[in-house]
C-alpha cells in the first residue's frame, strides 16, 4: 500500500484527529492508501528526549527526527497539523502534566549550573519554540486561499470592523538601534566553518558557537538589538499610550523566535511595570519570577513570597495608573502581557486590522490601540495596512482579490532569533563571526544585555524559491512581487541572487518586480481593492506574517488556507492552517463538550496529499480520492457545514460527519473508477439515511464537561470517546 504520514500534534487539531482520522483511514484504505501517525506534539517531543528515565511502555521514538529524515526523501508525503511552538511557560506546564502522570521527566533548569543541568537544558532547547517547522520544511512554501474558500467568503462575508480617517490606532517601532538597522550580511565565497566569539573589554575571548558550517554562496547575517535603546523606546511608548488615551499592546513572536522575543517580551513587561520592578525587582528575581515569563506566571508565583500580597497590590496599582492595556481575554482578566505565547504578532495584528484598528479593553469594549513592535524590520507592513484602512475604509470580502504567498523557508532559511545562534550578551565588548582562516567577516560592538543573533540562508533554497515564484506566476498569470528592501543588508544580498536567478527561467509576459515590504503592502492592497490578485514572494518571517495577514482580511481566518511545501528532494509536505485559536477551543470542549475547531485546512491538505501521491506512485485511485474530496469540500462550504458558534449546532465532529457524507456520495457517483463507486454506494446511502440520528447523537454529547485526561497528553481512550460520540456513525465507519 502507499503511505501518507498524518502528524499527531496538539490542542484542538489533535483532538479533531480522533474524530477525522478514522474516516480518512476507512476511505483511503479502499484505494490502497495507508495512513500512519507520528507524534510530534509538545508532550511527545518531551518524552522522546528522555527515554533512559522512562519505563519501556512510556518510551516513544523521536518522531520529529524521523520525519526530518523522511522529508529528505522523494517518497515523503506528510500531512502536518498545527503544533505548539512552546514558550517557556507552556513547556513548564507540559512537564508538570507529564510528571503528574508518572513520567519521570526532569524539571526545566532555569539557570543551568552543572553539566547535568546544562545537558537537560540542551535537550529541552530541542523541544521549545518553533522546533518542528525547521526540521520538516525541507522545501519552500506555496500557500493560497483555495477557490472554494474565496467563493464562500464572497457569498458569506465575514464581519469587518469599521475604519475611520480619525482612528488613533498606529504602530510604534524603533527604527534605530534595532535588528533592522544593525544588520550586516555577507555571502560565503566557499564552503567554510565559521565561529562566533565574544571579546570583552579586557580582550578575553569566549566562544559562543564553536562550529558553524556554511556552504558556498550561503548568505550569513548578524545583527543585535541595543537593549538600552529598547528600554528607552518602551518607556516612551507606555507614556505615549497614556497621553493619547489608547490601549497599549505589544506584538512579538515569542513562540517561533524562542530565544530573542521572550527576552524582548520581558523588557516590555518590566517597562510597563517599571515602578514595581524598581522597588521589588530583587524580591522577584530571588523567587525566580521574571518579566519574560509573563504577568500570569509572576502572579502565580507571588504566593510563595512573604510580601507577595504587597507586590500584587503594586502591580494592580500600576495597571490602574498606566495606560489601559489590550486584553487577550477580558472576561478572565488576561492582558496582552500575561503570557508570552499569547503575543503572536502574525495573529494579533491582522485581527486588530480586520476589527477596525481596535482591540479589547478590560471592560470588554473595543478601543483604538498603540501597537508596539520594537524591531522595525517588518513593522512598516502593518502601518501601511493601517494607513490604507484609514484612507479607504475596511476591505470588502465580497469583492476583494487575493494575495497568495511563495515563501523562502527551506533548510532552515532565515530562522531568526529562534535557535543556537542567538545570545543575550553577558558583558560589553565585541561579538564577531570568524571564518576558517581566522578572519573576522562580521562584527558588532555590544553592551551587557543586548540581544545578538545570526542566521543562515543557503543558496539552493534561494534558487528554488525563485523558480517556485516564476512557476506560480506562470500558472496563475498573476503578478509576483519579491518583498525585499535594498536598504537592508540581508535583503540586498537576496536581491542580487534574485536578479541572477530570474534569467534562468522564461519570464516572458510575466509581471515580476522587487519592492520594499511597506511599499509592497500598499501596492498589494491597492490591487486587492480592485479585485486583483498579487503573489507575495517573501522570506521566512514575512511568509509567516503574510499568510495570516491577508487570509484573515480576505476570508476571515488563516486556518482555511491551502499550504503546500514541494520538498526539494521531490516529496510533499502539506500543512493544514494556523492553530492560534486552538487553546480556546480545547477549553470550550472541556467545559461545554463543544469543539469549534474548523478542519477545513485538513480537508484541503488531504486532497493535495492524495493528488501528490497519485502523481508520484501512479495510483489512479488516489487521484479519484483527491478529485472527489475537492468536490465534497465545495459542497461542504456551499451547505455551510463548518462548526457553528454556539451549543446546539454542529461542532467539529458534526462537520466531519458531513464531509464524510458528501465525500462518500461523490465517490459513489464518480465514473472514473467503477470499483470505488460500487464500494462507496452502500456507505453513502447508509450515512444519508441515518443523517438525523447521527446529528442528534453528536449534538446530545454537547453541553456538559468532558474529561480528556490531560491537556498536553490526553488519554487516548477518553479523547476518542469524547470525539466519537455517535454510535451510529462509528458503526458505519468501522464496519466499512
Amino acid at each position: 500500500m502507499s503511505t501518507i504520514i498524518y502528524t499527531h500534534t496538539d490542542e484542538a487539531p489533535m483532538l479533531a484527529t480522533y474524530s477525522l482520522l478514522p474516516i480518512i483511514r476507512a476511505y483511503a484504505g479502499k484505494a490502497g492508501v495507508d495512513f500512519e501517525t507520528r507524534d510530534i506534539s509538545l508532550a511527545g517531543r518531551i518524552v522522546a528526549q528522555f527515554p533512559e528515565r522512562l519505563s519501556e511502555d512510556q518510551r516513544i521514538g523521536d518522531a520529529l527526527s524521523e520525519l526530518g529524515e523522511l522529508a529528505g526523501e522523494a517518497s515523503a508525503n506528510i500531512i502536518k497539523l498545527p503544533n505548539i511552538s512552546a514558550s517557556v511557560p507552556q513547556l513548564k506546564a507540559a512537564i508538570a502534566e507529564l510528571q503528574a502522570a508518572d513520567f519521570d521527566v526532569p524539571d526545566l533548569p532555569e539557570n543551568p549550573q552543572t553539566d547535568d543541568e546544562r545537558e537537560i537544558a540542551a535537550r529541552y532547547d530541542k523541544v521549545k519554540g518553533s522546533a518542528v517547522n525547521p526540521v520538516l520544511r525541507q522545501g519552500n512554501s506555496d500557500r493560497r486561499a483555495p477557490g472554494a474558500v474565496k467563493a464562500y467568503a464572497k457569498a458569506h462575508p465575514h464581519r469587518m470592523g469599521a475604519w475611520s480617517a480619525d482612528s488613533r490606532t498606529r504602530v510604534a517601532t524603533m527604527g534605530h538601534d534595532d535588528f533592522f538597522s544593525n544588520e550586516t550580511s555577507f555571502v560565503s565565497p566557499a564552503a567554510d566553518t565559521l565561529r562566533i566569539e565574544h571579546v570583552n573589554a579586557a580582550g578575553d575571548v569566549t566562544v559562543l558557537k564553536e562550529s558553524l558550517p556554511v556552504q558556498a554562496g550561503e548568505v550569513i547575517d548578524a545583527t543585535f538589538m541595543n537593549v538600552a535603546a529598547l528600554r528607552e523606546f518602551l518607556t516612551e511608548q507606555v507614556a505615549a499610550a497614556k497621553a493619547e488615551g489608547v490601549l497599549f499592546s505589544a506584538h512579538l513572536k515569542a513562540t517561533m523566535m524562542k530565544v530573542s522575543d521572550p527576552i524582548l517580551f520581558g523588557h516590555v513587561v518590566e517597562a510597563f511595570f517599571a515602578p514595581v520592578f524598581e522597588e521589588y525587582g530583587a524580591d522577584l528575581a530571588a523567587a525566580g519570577l521574571r518579566g519574560r515569563d509573563g504577568l500570569g506566571a509572576i502572579y502565580a508565583g507571588l504566593a510563595s513570597l512573604e510580601n507577595g500580597e504587597e507586590i500584587r497590590a503594586a502591580f494592580d496599582a500600576q495597571l490602574n495608573a498606566g495606560p489601559a492595556i489590550a486584553m487577550v481575554n477580558s472576561d478572565k482578566g488576561i492582558t496582552n502581557l500575561h503570557v508570552p505565547s499569547d503575543v503572536i504578532i502574525d495573529a494579533s495584528m491582522p485581527a486588530m486590522i480586520r476589527g477596525g484598528g481596535k482591540m479589547w479593553t478590560a471592560e470588554n469594549t473595543e478601543a483604538d490601540t498603540l501597537a508596539v513592535i520594537p524591531d522595525s524590520s517588518y513593522a512598516g507592513v502593518y502601518q501601511a495596512a493601517i494607513d490604507d484602512s484609514k484612507a479607504n475604509g475596511a476591505l470588502d470580502p465580497t469583492t476583494m482579490g487575493t494575495v497568495p504567498n511563495v515563501g523562502l523557508m527551506a533548510q532552515k532559511a532565515e530562522e531568526y532569533g529562534s535557535h543556537d545562534k542567538t545570545f543575550e550578551i553577558a558583558a560589553a565588548g565585541t561579538v564577531r563571526v570568524v571564518n576558517g582562516a581566522g578572519e573576522t567577516v562580521l562584527s558588532h560592538e555590544v553592551a551587557a544585555g543586548d540581544i545578538w543573533r545570526a542566521c543562515q540562508t543557503k543558496d539552493a533554497p534561494i534558487r528554488d524559491w525563485v523558480k517556485l515564484a516564476v512557476t506560480r506566476a506562470r500558472l496563475s498569470n498573476t503578478p509576483a512581487v519579491f518583498w525585499l528592501d535594498e536598504n537592508r543588508a540581508h535583503d540586498a544580498n537576496l536581491i542580487a541572487k534574485v536578479n541572477a536567478y530570474l534569467p534562468e527561467h522564461d519570464t516572458t509576459g510575466l509581471d515580476i518586480r522587487i519592492m520594499a515590504p511597506a511599499e509592497a503592502t500598499t501596492f498589494s492592497l491597492e490591487r486587492i481593492r480592485q479585485g486583483l490578485d498579487t503573489i507575495s514572494v517573501t522570506g521566512n518571517v514575512l511568509r509567516d506574517y503574510n499568510t495570516d495577514l491577508f487570509p484573515i482580511l480576505e476570508v476571515g481566518t488563516s486556518a482555511k488556507m491551502l499550504s503546500i511545501v514541494p520538498l526539494m528532494a521531490g516529496g510533499g509536505l502539506f500543512e493544514t492552517g494556523a492553530g492560534g485559536s486552538a487553546p480556546k477551543h480545547v477549553q470550550q470542549l472541556v467545559e461545554e463538550g463543544y469543539l469549534r475547531w474548523d478542519s477545513l485546512g485538513e480537508f484541503f491538505a488531504l486532497a493535495a496529499s492524495f493528488e501528490h501521491l497519485a502523481q508520484s506512485t501512479d495510483n489512479a485511485k488516489a487521484q479519484v480520492l483527491a478529485t472527489t474530496l475537492d468536490k465534497a469540500t465545495a459542497t461542504f462550504l456551499e451547505q455551510d457545514r463548518s462548526p457553528g458558534r454556539k451549543l446546539g449546532t454542529i461542532d467539529n465532529r458534526g462537520s466531519h460527519f458531513y464531509l464524510g457524507l458528501y465525500w462518500a456520495q461523490e465517490l459513489a457517483a464518480q465514473a472514473d473508477d467503477a470499483e470505488l463507486a460500487a464500494a462507496f454506494a452502500p456507505l453513502a446511502e447508509q450515512l444519508a439515511a441515518n443523517e438525523k440520528t447521527i446529528v442528534d447523537e453528536l449534538i446530545a454529547a454537547q453541553g456538559k464537561p468532558v474529561d480528556i485526561g490531560g491537556y498536553y497528553r490526553p488519554d487516548d481512550a477518553k479523547a476518542a470517546a469524547a470525539m466519537r460520540p455517535s454510535a451510529t456513525l462509528n458503526a458505519a465507519i468501522d464496519q466499512f
